[in-house]
């Protein structure tokens, strides 16, 4: 993409605007503010390294579909740059975009078209496609979706979570680079839900970076490599998931029939955010210096029937708890 790379600045900004610094999505200060004052990306340093399966997480109104329209060149930034597959956008979207796929707030169809009509009017678009396989191409991605048998069927008929696999089919018709989706699991059944994240690790598994926001926790744990969290139009954090949920304690669980009594020793020995459930206990699990075993022990000597003690692993959740402050919409 661009020319040869012949002279660079201290900051991997190349004189024709490339940046070559091996990610596929660099914003520096990045920032729109809307007329009438609103402010909705704040400042957004973001980095998406090539071959990750990158998830963009906050709840909705955070910034997060602002942030993806002006990476798209759909609109322009007040402050601050993007650049994406080493381009600056919006300036470089003719350039950029035939090698991006993107679904963004839902698919754009035509609603008396079929949807093999749909996707055969898409690659008919698009000026790189060759028409002789036009045909095979649609059918194949068709397939790739779970969409073969309603392929026939006029898109207005279809329900909202067919409507969202119809519109990633759009994005997968040619190879790409990277792949941009805005909550695509939105409408969808848990099933449907499973499917498109196994389809999100075979694209990644392909060579493609696939840049995913949801306010869904869980969606972003299951599938993504990497995850950057936002609130409020600012980042709050970003980096390998397993590195943001390793960054918080764990929950301690003890499981008794005794849990009153095991909830009270567990707030004498020191520990927060003690939490009842019948016979399950659980309490922020003590920092690494603190001896486990001192704690089972205390309980013991109370006289806690206690039949399982453990340290679950912190999750995204409660990252995003411990960083925010605030709970999340971990369901949908």
């Amino acid at each position: 993409m661009g020319e040869p790379v012949r002279e660079s600045t201290d900051d991997g900004t190349v004189d024709d605007g490339t940046v070559d610094d091996g990610t596929v999505i660099r914003t520096r200060a990045l920032t729109k503010r809307f007329r009438g004052g609103q402010l909705a990306v704040d400042g957004l340093d973001l980095t998406v390294p090539a071959g990750s399966v990158f998830g963009f997480l906050g709840p909705n109104g955070s910034g997060k579909t602002t942030t993806i329209r002006m990476l798209m060149g759909l609109i322009e930034p007040t402050a601050g740059s993007a650049h994406v597959l080493g381009q600056p956008m919006p300036q470089a979207a003719r350039t950029v975009l035939p090698h991006v796929g993107a679904l963004i707030e839902g698919p754009a169809l035509y609603g008396f078209l079929s949807g093999r009509d749909n996707l055969l009017r898409y690659d008919a678009a698009d000026p790189t496609a060759d028409p002789r396989t036009r045909r095979a191409r649609v059918a194949a991605t068709l397939e790739r979706v779970g969409l073969t048998a309603a392929a026939g069927k006029k898109a207005k008929a279809y329900s909202l979570g067919m409507k969202q696999r119809l519109g990633l089919a759009a994005a997968l018709l040619q190879p790409r680079r990277l792949l941009v989706l805005d909550e695509p699991t939105n409408g969808l059944d848990p099933q449907g839900m499973r499917e498109i994240r196994s389809l999100i690790r075979e694209l990644a598994a392909e060579g493609t970076t696939v840049f995913l926001s949801s306010h869904l926790l869980d969606e972003i744990e299951h599938v993504c490599t990497h995850a950057a969290v936002m609130a409020q139009g600012r980042l709050i954090v970003q980096g390998a998931v397993a590195d943001l949920a390793a960054g918080t304690r764990g929950r301690l669980v003890v499981t008794t029939p005794d849990p009153a009594d095991a909830a009270r020793v567990l707030k004498e020995q020191g520990a927060g955010d003690v939490v009842v459930a019948e016979d399950r206990v659980s309490a922020e699990a003590p920092p690494p210096e603190r001896d486990l075993a001192d704690l089972n022990a205390a309980l013991v000597t109370a006289g806690v029937r206690v039949r399982g003690f453990t340290v679950e692993r912190a999750s995204l959740e409660d990252a995003f708890v411990a960083l925010t402050g605030e709970g999340f919409d971990v369901a949908g």
